[in-house]
């Protein structure tokens, strides 16, 4: 029998399976360490309105946002979410703490997940101990932490900042600031929203002097964000929540910057899902306080966000599908491998693209 090929309107349109956003990066080029300062790291800039892209330094983009448009950034708080300790057997262990459920409960990833089940013990320090509770739906664990001290103080005491995974050595003592924004005020996160660590102070204090307002929101970040994408179909993919907030003050102060003319700037991706989530489908900003598990990707339209910074983002992530949301699949695509030709630093201690 012979078999016609699909007519081209069958075919799914690009940017619509999860294989499309896979590219290919040399390993040298996951940054292992971040720039110093932090400022000096490189700014591709794409345009959507022409497809043009440039290559600056960080610090150039304030001169790239105009007086009175508004920069929107994510004030969420690294914790050192990452437990190392040994099982009652004598055996390694790791547990990632996601997010606290109630007083010494917390939500929390584990490894090796086949032998720490329910009722056994990781021993951290010898005033502390964590106990597997249950396991969620999800496959995440409910954990319980003993300890006779403060708990939140007792994780800090203990606990190791969460690099990723593949950056590939143990945490530093210089990651515990450089793994944090400048502005970063409230604890609660276990990656940090990377396209925040590019700034520094004298930098903020440039934008604001130059009639840049600054808008804060707050997304606590989650495993989720950067679970794979293990279905080709990208809408059999379900996000983990993560809890987000944006206040009366700061949807007026959206709302105002809109009204007058002027635009807005995401700093990262966790802004853009919080603005997402907060704005209506006439690009109108209500405040929120919650949950949040919106998943971007086209051929969703963006009604919160103008103008987007944010780092390079694995393959295959949703992270990736949302720039692409934004700046649209094929620019994206082509922007993601003029980066890697041009040696661009990627992931949370690399580089940054300002898409205009």
């Amino acid at each position: 029998m012979t078999v016609l090929p699909r007519p081209a309107d069958a075919l799914p349109p690009k940017g619509s399976r999860t294989s499309d956003y896979d590219y290919e990066l040399p390993e040298e080029r996951i940054a292992q360490r971040a720039v110093e300062p932090r400022d000096a790291s490189r700014l591709l800039v794409v345009d959507r309105r022409d497809g043009s892209m440039s290559h600056r330094t960080f610090r150039d983009i304030a001169e790239l946002m105009p007086a009175g448009d508004v920069m929107v950034v994510n004030t969420t708080k690294v914790f050192r979410a990452r437990l190392l300790g040994r099982r009652e057997s004598g055996g390694p262990a790791e547990i990632l703490l996601l997010r606290p459920i109630d007083g010494d409960h917390y939500e929390a990833m584990i490894h090796p997940g086949g032998k720490l089940r329910p009722g056994r013990f990781v021993t951290i320090a010898p005033d502390f101990r964590v106990e597997i509770v249950d396991t969620t739906p999800r496959r995440t664990r409910i954990v319980r932490l003993h300890t006779p001290g403060d708990v939140a103080g007792t994780i800090e005491q203990y606990g190791h900042v969460p690099l990723p995974p593949y950056i590939e050595r143990p945490d530093e003592t210089a990651d515990a600031a450089r793994y944090q924004t400048v502005y970063a005020d409230q604890p609660g996160s276990v990656a940090a929203p990377t396209a925040g660590l590019h700034f520094t102070p004298d930098l903020l204090a440039t934008l604001q002097g130059r009639g840049v307002e600054l808008a804060h929101v707050l997304l606590h970040v989650g495993a989720g964000t950067f679970r794979p994408v293990s279905d080709d179909d990208p809408a059999q993919h379900v996000m983990h929540e993560e809890w987000c907030e944006v206040t009366p003050d700061t949807a007026q102060q959206l709302n105002a910057a809109r009204a007058r003319g002027n635009r807005v700037w995401a700093i990262g991706t966790t802004s853009v899902r919080t603005l997402e989530t907060a704005v209506d489908a006439h690009g109108v900003f209500h405040p929120h306080r919650g949950d949040t598990n919106l998943f971007l990707r086209p051929p969703a339209e963006l009604r919160g966000v103008d103008h987007l910074v944010t780092n390079f983002h694995l393959p295959k992530s949703t992270l990736v599908m949302l720039v692409a949301a934004f700046a649209g699949y094929d620019l994206t695509m082509q922007a993601y491998r003029t980066a890697v030709a041009d040696g661009y630093r990627f992931y949370s201690y690399g580089d940054a693209m300002c898409v205009l």
